[in-house]
């Protein structure tokens, strides 16, 4: 392995402008890999870069730590992620974030009004849910996850 490939903790971090206890934090979640020299500091190969590179564009979209490491759990460790890697990842996360997109636009237009929690303490909420018939739907604000039902 030449020099290059064999990146100290300190150059990662600087080269990917995140902090040293960043990399430790995503080594321990499992989302990047490094390995002990001889004199037992962390080493990184060159690829971990780009691994950074992707879990920090993740998280601005706001996909969970859990869903990252879940995605790039499909990619061969020792391979570094490609156009094509990330052209897979991104249409999977879209999906997740018309989802979460949907969601809050939902919030958006119940925010003054009810959201079919079943708390029954509005009086005047434009879906007043009486007697708590949502309870036979689901738990929570029921209307903001199940927005097809009609009250």
């Amino acid at each position: 392995m030449t020099l290059e490939a064999n990146l100290s903790v300190g150059t990662v971090a600087k080269r990917a402008n995140v902090a040293i206890s960043a990399l430790h934090f995503y080594e321990k979640k499992g989302l990047i890999r490094s390995w002990r020299n001889q004199g037992n500091q962390r080493r990184y190969k060159r690829d971990v870069l780009r691994r950074i590179a992707v879990i920090k564009a993740a998280q601005k979209m706001g996909i969970t730590l859990e869903e990252i490491k879940e995605t790039l759990g499909k990619l061969p460790e020792k391979r570094t992620p490609t156009k094509q890697d990330w052209e897979l990842m991104s249409r999977h996360w879209q999906r997740q974030l018309d989802e979460k997109i949907a969601y809050m636009q939902r919030v958006r237009d119940y925010v003054d009004g009810c959201i079919g929690c079943g708390c029954l303490s509005m009086t005047k909420c434009p879906m007043y849910n009486p007697e708590d018939t949502l309870a036979n739907v689901d738990k929570g604000a029921v209307l903001l996850e199940h927005p097809d039902i009609n009250l």
